[in-house]
């Protein structure tokens, strides 16, 4: 709040390579933790996770192109549209291959519900959502069916690890696997007011990050976990009428980027927590542990607290 927005508009492309720079370096030095290389080892501080951030980096540099688009083209044709959805692929693409070589999947679909929500809102032409959507249909749809049908070439083709990820996604189909059996358990058994703080009846692995929320139901039951949900939702609209308002593009473009990635978290973990969607490894905003993840947030709020106080404002930058 004390730098400004307009600060961070300035320095965009400087956090955007920083970020970068960062996602590469985890490739040499960062820690594994679970057979991924997503954070750096602080001595005296702890462990820092890139990702975090870049998500914030992503959204700053998405808005300024949006922002400076728009600006620059009067009568925007497909031909302009075009290019510029080439060059905000390129943007895109960069932290979400090196996010995905850590592994890390969760965070580059995040990237990827970011990148979505900000062009909906920037007034692209409907067809290249239609076209888009279906391009990523079919290769999908071939993607998979080599991996239901030819096993072995698929784990060829694409390597053991991305066949486990898979493998993990689609466990939900059948609600088995030991982290979502025993989260069902949990939540199942606690009843209208759960079995009291900390004391979660049964053990589920990535208790305290991606299944935080079985954690949250089975200490608190059907009430507690009905009030959490009604403070998420409350918050959301908050920040929904927030865009409303009378305010400068880049901003609305940021909240975009915020409140689509913000749901799509919500709805995935919660989802996955009781067996309704895929284990994709997607936190709880504000509510998982995580110190990056916790301070990205906060920044975010910082953020979106500047646009809420900030009136008749005109950015100038590039």
């Amino acid at each position: 709040m004390k730098l400004k927005n307009e600060f961070l508009y300035r320095h965009t492309w400087f956090l955007y390579i920083l970020g970068n720079i960062l996602l590469v370096g985890l490739l040499f030095f960062g820690t594994p933790i679970n057979n991924s290389k997503c954070w750096y080892t602080i001595p005296g501080i702890g462990s820092f996770q890139p990702s975090e951030f870049m998500k914030i980096f992503l959204m700053l540099a998405l808005a300024t192109m949006i922002h400076n688009f728009r600006s620059e083209h009067k009568n925007i044709d497909a031909k302009d549209e075009f290019i510029f959805l080439l060059k905000s692929l390129v943007i895109v693409g960069i932290p979400s291959v090196l996010t995905f070589l850590q592994p890390d999947t969760g965070a580059v679909i995040i990237y990827l519900v970011i990148y979505i929500a900000m062009l909906f809102i920037s007034g692209i032409r409907m067809r290249w959502f239609v076209s888009g959507f279906s391009l990523v249909a079919v290769i999908l749809g071939g993607v998979l069916s080599i991996y239901f049908l030819e096993k072995d070439l698929f784990i060829k083709l694409f390597g053991t690890s991305i066949f486990y990820r898979l493998d993990r996604i689609f466990d939900w189909q059948s609600g088995s696997g030991l982290q979502l059996e025993n989260a069902l358990a949990a939540i199942g058994s606690a009843g209208l007011f759960g079995h009291g703080f900390n004391k979660t009846p049964i053990y589920f692995p990535e208790a305290s990050t991606d299944f935080i929320f079985a954690v949250f139901a089975s200490n608190f039951g059907l009430v507690g976990s009905l009030i959490l949900i009604g403070i998420i939702i409350f918050f959301d609209v908050s920040i929904l009428n927030l865009a409303r308002r009378k305010i400068v593009d880049t901003d609305k473009y940021i909240i975009a980027g915020i409140i689509g990635m913000l749901i799509f978290q919500q709805v995935q973990n919660i989802g996955m927590t009781v067996g309704l969607l895929p284990i994709t490894g997607i936190t709880l905003p504000f509510i998982s542990y995580g110190g990056s993840s916790l301070l990205s947030y906060m920044i975010l709020i910082g953020i979106i607290l500047n646009i809420s106080s900030e009136k008749d404002i005109t950015y100038k930058y590039k």
